[in-house]
């Protein structure tokens, strides 16, 4: 298991490699190209620039976080085989710089949600919070305000500027895409890409939909194991897998996060993983919590034993944190609380490691 933290480059992010790189246990980090639009290629050149400035710090660069899918392939548009052209083209230029683990996702529009970036907790700390009424509520106009307001002036994945002006017209083409035409759309995908994922040795690892629940009728991708065993069955490729994240999946209260880990991590389809809590205030509403168990809805430990007594040997990072001690930054990716969330799910993984010597 390798322990690494999200990091942003080109200054792109108040936290610092070298803040980075003295938080024990941490070996990498997982980055991406922003600046990059969907559907474009990573050169050589930039993907090399970012991992010489990793790799100075004395940090690997295996995992890249995110190369964001293009819509038109999404929608199984024509002009998607040049995308996917594209991507595969992205895909050698990174394994030629090391990269070993892709994590992305195929959410239709919406990468991601919360309705409040700063929830006031009572310890003084502030955290992401999603309200399934509040989000139903809102048009995409006032989604996006809510989101590009909140962002401390940097890169919220998933909320490029680009895709602002496309996105109710996006919104409105899905009303006419069901569920099973969008899986043949990402069938399509990985039977392309996968082939070069066997020969680049890149492990592909979906993230799940983040919130799990219906926003504007959107199609619902990998949200329960149900959909994660549709997804995996898609394409049977060691390389089609799955980035377990638990603050994804354990925000619907219905998920069996450990039960979860322990299946697709015992099948060798977990090549990422992102540990995280959430502390639910209904069925539906939930705010992000400090990593530790007793701070929310998720048994931490659980989950840490299963991946490991399951052979788990992929790379672990500290998902969204809560923002501690003043800190200010991009909403979730604050420096301190994830660092005490890498030591605490390191300590767990030696825990379990010295119970199963």
């Amino acid at each position: 298991m390798k322990m690494i933290m999200r990091w942003f480059p080109n200054g792109d992010d108040k936290v610092t490699l070298d803040q980075i790189r003295q938080v024990p246990g941490v070996s990498g980090v997982a980055t991406m190209l922003s600046f990059v639009p969907a559907g474009e290629i990573w050169t050589p050149e930039q993907i090399n620039s970012v991992k010489k400035e990793v790799n100075d710090h004395g940090l690997e660069m295996e995992v890249i976080e995110s190369v964001n899918i293009h819509e038109d392939i999404k929608k199984g548009l024509p002009t998607r085989d040049k995308y996917i052209e594209n991507y595969i083209k992205t895909m050698k230029n990174l394994s030629d710089a090391g990269v070993k683990c892709i994590c992305y996702n195929f959410m239709p529009v919406l990468d991601w949600y919360r309705s409040n970036l700063y929830l006031p907790l009572p310890d003084g700390s502030n955290c992401m919070a999603y309200s399934h009424k509040y989000a139903s509520s809102l048009t995409t106009e006032m989604m996006t305000k809510d989101m590009i307001d909140g962002s401390n002036n940097l890169t919220l994945p998933g909320w490029e500027p680009e895709r602002f002006p496309q996105m109710a017209a996006d919104i409105d083409f899905y009303k006419n895409v069901s569920q099973d035409e969008y899986f043949e759309h990402i069938k399509y995908f990985l039977d392309a890409i996968i082939p070069y994922a066997e020969e680049y040795d890149i492990d592909f690892g979906v993230h799940p939909d983040d919130p799990p629940f219906p926003l504007f009728g959107l199609p619902k991708v990998v949200n329960n194991a149900e959909a994660i065993r549709k997804y995996l069955a898609l394409n049977p490729s060691k390389r089609n897998g799955l980035t377990l994240c638990t603050g994804s999946l354990g925000a619907n209260k219905s998920n069996d996060v450990p039960s979860m880990a322990k299946e697709f991590a015992s099948e060798g389809k977990v090549p990422f993983v992102h540990l995280r809590n959430v502390l639910h205030t209904s069925d539906t509403d939930f705010h992000e919590s400090a990593h530790l168990s007793e701070c929310g809805d998720l048994d931490m430990f659980a989950i840490v034993k299963n991946l490991y007594e399951s052979g788990f040997d992929g790379y672990i990072r500290p998902d969204h944190g809560r923002m501690i001690w003043g800190e200010t930054g991009r909403p979730g990716y604050g420096l301190y609380d994830r660092a005490l969330g890498a030591s605490y799910i390191l300590g767990l993984w030696e825990a379990v490691k010295k119970l199963n010597a």
